[in-house]
């Protein structure tokens, strides 16, 4: 079982400053400037409420760095992509593609980003960095992003449709804006990144991940899922149905899967039977499907072909090597960005969590994810 918010945020306070975003329905969101103005977690109201965000209690209270990455946790932090590859932000020039010689950038995993501008229900942020590439080429990125608490006038426009009466949600969203600081433009023969926004949630062995994709067939929309990023993920975890992807969020099994521009659309899901908890992340999805950066872990002859859409789930690495958390991950991406010096592009990622009555869940679960809840809690049953 997750812990409540009060528990959540009163750990945090213990390390860190933080910002509570609120509003008069009781809806609350945590974000921390320290690491990163990550999104920790949120709540439909009260400190007794279910906490939606996974917080990584051990390297909070380790107050160190350590190595490869500081799981601090968070329903929505910045990140950079790509993770693998020739034009990698995350190995070193001439390292294996491994988790041994994985390490995220530091202004991305420990350093403190500054506050600009703070309301009631959002907050600003700016950081300065400069990351080289696998591949030697140096990025001078400004980076800055907004967090805003969503209104229910402001779901109800965005999901296409108002949860009933008997249903509690919070909804927030991050604007992530990259600007190319540097003298040089960003070109795709030397490199080029993107925006990459991750939500953390806490597993549990009901919780069930949701994609729904375009259909089509695979010699012109490619493959439906990619699952290899770590492996090729078992058919208990991974279930193809019509035209949505199951994926289990149980945090027991680590692995990875994603969904092209061609195939993903633009909210993914997933839900917990047990905690009656529906989560859904909408994106920026461009019409156009423009070439999104290859995250995967080796040297790649089609480094412009990756994904939009990525949902991992954590377990152990190896035969007796713990997991990083146990959690699950939502993940979305921008293109890769070409930017001139001076030129900037914003991705926006929106994370709504609701709770209540089934019926009503159900309601909105079809009116998004185009299943009900049954659909999802027999997506695995033979």
């Amino acid at each position: 079982m997750s812990p409540s918010f009060g528990s959540d945020l009163a750990f945090i306070r213990q390390y860190t400053g933080v910002v509570v975003l609120s509003d008069a329905s009781g809806a609350q969101v945590v974000v921390a400037p320290a690491y990163q103005g990550r999104v920790m977690t949120s709540t439909v109201g009260g400190s007794d409420a279910p906490s939606f965000g996974w917080i990584g209690r051990a390297a909070i209270a380790a107050t160190e760095r350590q190595p490869h990455i500081n799981v601090f946790g968070g329903e929505d932090r910045f990140w950079l992509g790509p993770e693998g590859g020739q034009f990698s932000l995350y190995f070193k020039p001439g390292d294996p593609f491994d988790l041994d010689h994985w390490q995220v950038p530091e202004a991305i995993d420990w350093d403190r980003w500054g506050v600009t501008n703070q309301t009631r229900s959002s907050i600003e942020f700016r950081k300065e960095m400069t990351l080289g590439s696998y591949s030697r080429v140096t990025f001078q990125i400004d980076a800055s992003r907004t967090v805003r608490l969503l209104s229910s006038s402001d779901v109800s426009a965005s999901l296409g449709t108002s949860p009933g009466a008997g249903v509690r949600m919070v909804a927030f969203e991050s604007s992530n804006t990259v600007t190319n600081s540097g003298r040089e433009a960003w070109q795709e023969k030397s490199g080029l990144v993107s925006i990459w926004i991750l939500g953390m949630f806490s597993p549990s062995p009901e919780t069930t991940i949701v994609l729904p994709f375009t259909p089509g067939p695979e010699s012109s929309f490619g493959p439906i899922v990619n699952d290899k990023y770590f492996g090729k993920v078992p058919d208990d975890r991974l279930a193809i149905k019509n035209s949505v992807a199951y994926f289990k969020g149980d945090g027991q099994y680590r692995s990875k899967i994603g969904l092209s521009p061609a195939r993903a659309l633009g909210i993914v899901g997933s839900y917990d039977a047990a905690g009656h908890v529906l989560t859904l992340v909408q994106y920026t999805r461009p019409s156009d499907a423009p070439p999104y950066v290859n995250s995967m872990w080796e040297i790649q002859r089609e480094p412009y072909r990756g994904d939009v859409l990525n949902s991992y789930n954590d377990g152990p690495p190896a035969p007796g090597k713990p997991a990083l958390g146990p959690f699950y991950e939502l993940e979305t991406s921008s293109p890769a960005l070409r930017l001139k010096p001076g030129e900037q592009a914003t991705h926006l990622h929106r994370t709504f969590h609701l709770v209540g009555p089934e019926a009503e869940l159900d309601r909105v679960a079809r009116a998004t994810l185009k299943v009900g809840l049954a659909d999802i809690a027999t997506a695995f049953r033979r």
